[in-house]
């Protein structure tokens, strides 16, 4: 048995396959994806230790997005009794979770990670490529190695919480003792990425909560494959319940509980916001203060000195704005670019964005499959056809977009003369990148415009070659971004390298992969224990000889 004072020790990260022709990785998760496609899976709700259905409710189906006339899962809808069923059996199952040391808690996630990285891993990144539309090489930078990640790092900060003590002078013993959170934690989770819809759930675990869980319906076929990883890795019942269906009507129930803990959300700002105005219209009727960790929005840029690396700078534009079709929060969406530069990089933007592959993740030589939705599509299609009509802006390329098989939209390029045009201001999510053209004597100007143009500040990258530059820029956009770049892709965090989180409108800036982010989870006990207690009241200094 695990003792208190044992830490685990600091992990690699998840080495990321190449998926090589002939590799025996290829083969195993060609063959995985061709079981999805032969009919869609139930998903299952876990209300504790009762599983539920889509026979056993009224259900609705998830759809292939590169291919929408099949159905990637099928899911019920959760009734009011059913959350609160979930929310009780949640209760419940903290009691006896919350009492194991961390390390007991930890082994769960542990072995899940290294079932997930083994007999699993074709099967995880198969869903995901299948139910969201990514490539081989984006499901497994994701949903494989960033959720491994995730388990092992979390593990080894949940060491440094319990390992950080108070001091104790002769004749006492002071101890901090981290305890999950009363009550439950309410996770709603993402389409985008497997591996963070997950976390949102398994960090709070770890520390020793119990989750209601509601991932976006569009990320269920991912989500419930992960969760079968965690059960057979011994996750209880009711630490982790999993609820699908209409996300008001789970919302209107969680959030009447007396017993919501904690909220942890990845998705809209829009979303975040009303949460918390309706957590704040009701935080006398909580047992405790509800704790609130959002990452929300994005309108993420990339800027340029005239003194930079075209080459890596046209690189880090195509991968950071097209990598996942631009469904990143982290994605490239506007770029500033000085006029003596551009002649010279428009040419090789326009030439590799043509030449960007795109089509079912099937294909592996796709770089890009499709968005993620119907209602998706029409939003990042009205832009284009924005841009296509206005007098300030052109298209250099892409603006074609078609849904008869998929919901494909060709990687595209925008220039406009206008730095506050739609698509340099509004966040879109999808395959769109604005660039504004800025005169190489308004550097100044145009950096405070990169600053205040948007009430985003999640990542953002520079491009320079002078040091003194470089510092320069980097202080003046200081809180224009959580997570900022020098001379990359805005794109790409990696857990224990890079932690994860953006202010203003893009969150609470609580960083996902580090103990920042866990300490949200812990609620400190701070316990006292006196040697030799006094006998008698009076001080010396109430002596008058």
């Amino acid at each position: 048995m695990a003792t208190s004072s044992s830490r685990y020790s600091l992990p690699q990260n998840e080495p990321i396959y190449s998926y090589e022709p002939g590799s025996k990785e290829k083969a195993e998760v060609k063959q995985a994806y061709a079981e999805f496609k032969e009919g869609p899976k139930p998903i299952y709700m876990r209300l504790g230790s009762t599983l539920v259905g889509p026979s056993e409710r009224n259900s609705e189906a998830s759809y292939c997005p590169h291919d929408h006339a099949k159905k990637s899962c099928e899911y019920p809808l959760a009734t009011e009794n059913d959350v609160q069923q979930a929310i009780d059996s949640a209760l419940k199952a903290q009691t006896s979770w919350s009492k194991l040391s961390w390390q007991d808690r930890a082994a769960v996630f542990l072995k899940a990670a290294d079932l997930m990285c083994g007999k699993y891993r074709a099967r995880v990144n198969a869903a995901t490529m299948f139910g969201q539309s990514k490539t081989v090489f984006q499901s497994e930078i994701d949903a494989v190695c960033e959720l491994a990640d995730f388990y092992r790092f979390n593990s080894h900060f949940a060491g440094e919480v319990s390992d950080t003590q108070p001091l104790s002078p002769s004749g006492m013993w002071n101890s901090s003792v981290p305890r999950g959170l009363e009550g439950f934690v309410y996770a709603i989770g993402p389409f985008n990425f497997t591996s963070i819809a997950i976390n949102l759930a398994a960090a709070p675990a770890l520390m020793g909560c119990s989750v209601l869980w509601k991932p976006a319906s569009t990320s269920l076929l991912g989500a419930e494959v992960c969760l079968e990883i965690l059960e057979e890795a011994g996750l209880p019942p009711g630490v982790i319940n999993l609820v699908t269906g209409d996300a008001k009507l789970i919302s209107s129930v969680a959030l009447a509980s007396p017993d919501l803990a904690g909220i942890h959300f990845t998705g809209s700002t829009g979303t975040f916001q009303h949460l918390w105005k309706e957590v704040g219209s009701r935080i006398s009727d909580y047992k405790t203060y509800p704790r609130l960790v959002g990452e929300t929005g994005g309108k993420d840029f990339i800027f340029a000195h005239p003194k930079c690396d075209v080459s890596a700078l046209k690189t880090a534009m195509v991968r950071g704005a097209f990598e996942y079709q631009g469904q990143k929060c982290s994605a490239a969406s506007r770029a500033y670019v000085p006029k003596s530069i551009w002649p010279k990089l428009k040419p090789l933007l326009k030439a590799q964005i043509d030449s960007l592959e795109m089509g079912s993740p099937e294909d592996f030589k796709n770089f890009m499959a499709a968005v993620i939705d119907r209602k998706a599509f029409g939003r990042i299609a009205g832009y284009i056809d924005h841009a296509k009509n206005a007098d300030d802006a052109e298209i250099v390329s892409g603006g074609e977009y078609d849904d008869k098989l998929g919901y494909f939209i060709k990687p595209t390029l925008i220039e406009t003369s206008n730095p506050k045009f739609k698509s340099m201001v509004e966040e879109i999510f999808g395959p769109v990148l604005t660039v504004y053209v800025y005169d190489d004597a308004k550097l100044e100007e145009t950096l405070e415009v990169c600053d205040q143009s948007s009430p985003y500040a999640l990542t953002g990258a520079i491009f320079a070659k002078d040091r003194l530059d470089i510092v320069h820029m980097t202080e003046k956009l200081r809180y224009a971004a959580g997570n900022f770049y020098i001379n990359d892709k805005p794109t790409g965090a990696v857990v224990g390298q890079q932690p994860f989180g953006g202010a203003r409108a893009s969150g609470t800036n609580d960083k996902a992969g580090s103990i920042w982010n866990l300490l949200r989870w812990t609620s400190m006990r701070t316990v006292k224990e006196t040697f030799a207690p006094p006998h008698d009241h009076p001080y010396p200094h109430m002596q008058e000889s």
